[in-house]
């Protein structure tokens, strides 16, 4: 996990009074390690490149927990081939459609598992199929956009590989988004609207704008804030020029 699984799962472990392995890495925050940790898991790190999220680290990530798993009294989440993940995201999507009074254009989102943007997609469909559906990645490896897998620096989204139930019906169109555009935005929200976020937030942010501008002023376009600016205190997002 980058993380958000993570925190997720520490908390439903701890209080069901199960153990929690997570495999993880100094490519993410020290905040998300630390929060894990709070609640009881134990976390084995998978060393980076200069904290860069490439396809390789997550690949070692993934072999990792599996070796991990096949411990006696282990059991494997293994999130990316999990298809229960994706039904999980659906009330999601109907909130959106609810919350719109289903007002709603188009759906933008980043792309990691791909279950969520899935999910919600299947709940908006459901009601109208116009609604257009925008995924986002890394423009430093868009995988699914057809270009070469690399590095990028935004956490919880472009695994570097197509993630295995992605489905490219379930999509009208990528955009890409630069590590250094999303940073942008994210210190933006925080200073400009008082939304405190994470990188993939601000990537969604970006690309979101974009379509709103294609699509005219009468538009509603949707994204996600995906979480708190809180785990991010410890990377360089936040941090002042004068601190660099």
């Amino acid at each position: 996990t980058a993380g958000t699984t993570g925190v997720s799962l520490g908390l439903v472990c701890a209080a069901k009074g199960y153990g929690l392995e997570i495999v993880f890495s100094e490519a993410f925050s020290e905040e998300k390690r630390r929060t894990m940790q709070a609640f009881g898991a134990r976390v084995t790190d998978v060393p980076s490149d200069n904290k860069k999220i490439t396809e390789a680290l997550i690949k070692g990530m993934i072999n990792a927990a599996a070796e991990i798993s096949r411990r006696p009294g282990h059991w494997y989440c293994d999130q990316l081939n999990n298809h229960d993940a994706i039904e999980g995201y659906i009330p999601l999507g109907e909130e959106i459609w609810q919350q719109t009074d289903g007002r709603i254009d188009a759906f933008v989102h980043s792309v990691s598992t791909a279950h969520s943007i899935h999910g919600v997609t299947e709940a908006l469909w459901s009601h109208r199929r116009e609604i257009r559906i925008v995924a986002v990645e890394p423009e430093e490896s868009a995988v699914l956009s057809g270009k070469p897998s690399g590095s990028h620096k935004i956490e919880g989204i472009g695994i570097g590989f197509i993630p295995p139930l992605w489905r490219p019906e379930l999509v009208n169109e990528i955009q890409t988004v630069t590590t250094s555009d999303a940073k942008q935005m994210t210190r933006r929200l925080a200073r400009e609207e008082g939304i405190f976020a994470g990188t993939s937030s601000g990537a969604n942010v970006v690309a979101a704008i974009r379509v709103a501008q294609r699509l005219g002023q009468d538009a509603t376009v949707a994204t996600i804030i995906v979480d708190s600016g809180m785990r991010y205190l410890s990377t360089d997002i936040f941090r002042n020029e004068s601190d660099a």
